[in-house]
């Protein structure tokens, strides 16, 4: 009999097996455009260099843009569990910088497309906001591998830890003061993650 946690899980695999193929497909894409540009900008005359050079770039840029995008209809649910709760998306660098500016706590989660994220992170974040009474002033979220621009601002406030997704972060008047890895989350129940989140609202919100 496969559980539910069982079907996630193998779906999970094979989408991730699917885009990891995409990108490795995409990046050899990419490479061969670049050389094929550089080979054309040796016999085009100097008046069709700023064409061609602006023709790359837009080539370029949208295979990249394929290489990180997820699919809408599998990012959209996973969203909305966290968006349908209480927390504002931050979509842009604008709104990570706008959001952290504020004065208060504000607690930020990078939502991924990773199974731990379904079963431990996204149910700990919000089982600690429903079971206490001193809240972070703010929640918050944007979704890594999706929000590109957003995601890579917060980890810049993020320093000196790696890129991690999922991951918690929470804020106080724009300071980071408390942050929970991925390799913190995963193999830990829902219960664990919210337990260690209410020991940070204990200590930073009021």
């Amino acid at each position: 009999m496969i559980t539910t946690t069982g079907f996630q899980s193998v779906y999970h695999a094979n989408f991730l097996d699917k885009k990891l193929t995409g990108m490795t497909e995409i990046l050899s894409e990419a490479r061969q455009n670049f050389r094929n540009r550089e080979i054309l900008l040796t016999k085009l005359p100097t008046k069709g260099l700023e064409a061609s050079q602006h023709l790359f770039s837009f080539n370029f840029a949208a295979s990249i843009k394929q290489l990180y995008m997820y699919p809408e209809e599998i990012v959209i649910p996973m969203k909305e569990e966290l968006t349908e709760n209480g927390f504002s998306e931050l979509l842009s660098s604008s709104d990570v910088e706008t959001q952290l500016a504020k004065e208060g706590t504000t607690l930020v989660m990078i939502n991924s497309v990773c199974g731990c994220s379904a079963g431990s992170a996204r149910p700990g974040v919000l089982m600690a906001v429903a079971n206490t009474a001193k809240k972070p002033d703010y929640l918050a979220t944007s979704f890594a591998g999706f929000d590109i621009e957003a995601v890579r601002t917060l980890r810049e406030h993020l320093l000196p830890y790696p890129p991690s997704s999922p991951a918690i972060a929470l804020f106080k008047n724009g300071q980071l003061v408390h942050f929970i890895e991925r390799h913190q989350i995963e193999g830990r129940p829902a219960q664990m993650i919210a337990q260690n989140l209410l020991g940070a609202f204990e200590q930073h919100c009021n």
